[in-house]
């Protein structure tokens, strides 16, 4: 199993690009389940996620071919509705072509997903939507089994937040018989680029990005060619690694009107970022102020760049209060954390971090993808050498992470 062995102490400088967005592909792939020609997708990360849902998808009878970060999607030949558990079980995401799949061919047989174990997503906010539009959903034997001989549109009001769900659903809407309104809408940056790629393949979408979304459905839709959205998780990884290690770092395909929140807690901290419509500099002497964080559905900070800050509030001269709303076994990176020297209390879904001097490298280990993210960061401000085990977390979420560290001077090597 890889590891990662990084040497902190290192400022990083100079410039990277960032990918497009694991949480835009994952959905925008599915959707190409939706269209009867081929869906053309470029900046598409190579991430294991990305390469699982292709995977998912040829088995159910997609054309896929990839070349560099393009993909192309030809779901005109489907030959099951089927996504079954040794093909789901990894990754949760997975539940997004249930929606897909039922409007367009009236069934759908998904296993119940799994993926990362920080806390429970259910999916029965996913099932009630599509059931208010008519479908007839059963869970037998681990799977989700609906049918639906044509979708109807509805008004549905879902009781939390949930990015996954609002996806789902905005895609089955688009091929049901009327309308559909959904109400207390995710509001994410990748909601919105998907609803962008849907609307170029024929769909009829009003609001996304707002919480009520309306959707008037269309008999059927068609490819188109789309860019997916760069990573803002990804991007903000590396605004916070430049800060930490007191650095100046320019990343490029990277927007600063998706990270508002974030850039103004590094603010904050004392962090220079300055921005134009494609790129984002960020400049640190290392001195760092603790800042509070507390985690909500976008436009609010984002509980996926939660471990990232934790880990600088580690060596800020200060206490931090770090207060995690949307998952509730979100802070399993903090045993590690400390195992580097950091002070960290958890009580509750708050965990209280207390700066100190400098962390010094051990031997960790990965837990989810974010969490190993906010080791990596740690162990780039580190003394000495930090070896980060089970690193394929990494690998579902950062593309080429080694190799952009290494172009900032970072001293990362990866072992088997």
């Amino acid at each position: 199993m890889d590891k990662l062995v990084i040497e902190g102490g290192i400022p990083l400088q100079g410039e990277i690009t960032i990918s497009g967005a694991k949480n835009a592909a994952l959905p925008i792939l599915c959707a190409a389940l939706l269209a009867e020609t081929p869906l053309k997708l470029s900046a598409v990360a190579k991430l294991k996620d990305v390469g699982t849902t292709i995977t998912l998808l040829e088995h159910m009878g997609v054309q896929a071919s990839r070349s560099e970060d393009r993909v192309v999607l030809d779901a005109s030949h489907i030959h099951t509705q089927e996504a079954p558990y040794e093909m789901v079980k990894t990754m949760r995401a997975s539940i997004l072509v249930l929606g897909p799949l039922l409007a367009r061919f009236g069934h759908a047989r998904v296993s119940l997903p799994g993926g990362c174990a920080i806390g429970s997503r259910p999916v029965d906010l996913h099932i009630k939507g599509l059931q208010a539009m008519g479908a007839e959903i059963h869970i037998e034997h681990g799977y989700i089994e609906a049918r639906a001989s044509k979708l109807k549109g509805a008004r549905y009001f879902m009781d939390m937040v949930t990015v996954t769900g609002t996806e789902n659903l905005m895609m089955a809407a688009c091929l049901a018989e009327g309308t559909t309104v959904l109400e207390n809408a995710a509001k994410e940056p990748e909601v919105v680029d998907l609803a962008d790629c849907l609307i170029k393949m024929g769909a009829r979408i009003e609001g996304a990005g707002t919480d009520i979304i309306t959707i008037h459905g269309v008999e059927r839709l068609h490819g188109c060619d789309h860019q997916v959205v760069c990573d803002r998780i990804e991007a903000g990884t590396y605004m916070v690694a430049a800060a930490m290690t007191g650095g100046c770092v320019k990343l490029n395909n990277a927007r600063a009107d998706l990270l508002d929140a974030v850039i103004e807690k590094l603010r904050d901290a004392g962090v220079t970022v300055e921005s134009d419509a494609t790129s984002i500099t960020v400049k640190s002497n290392g001195k760092l102020k603790a800042v509070n964080i507390r985690t909500a559905p976008h436009p609010a900070f984002p509980t996926d760049m939660q471990a990232q800050m934790m880990a600088l509030n580690t060596i800020a001269d200060g206490v931090a209060k770090v207060t995690e709303t949307i998952f509730e076994n979100r802070f399993m990176h903090v045993q590690e954390m400390q195992r580097l020297g950091a002070q960290i209390e958890v009580e509750g879904n708050t965990a209280i971090v207390r700066g100190v001097p400098k962390l010094e490298g051990a031997t960790v280990m990965a837990t989810d993808l974010r969490a190993s993210a906010s080791l990596v960061l740690a162990a780039l401000v580190a003394s000495g050498e930090t070896i980060i085990e089970r690193i394929y977390h990494l690998d579902r979420g950062y593309e080429n992470l080694e190799e952009k560290l290494t172009a900032l001077g970072a001293k990362v090597k990866r072992t088997s």
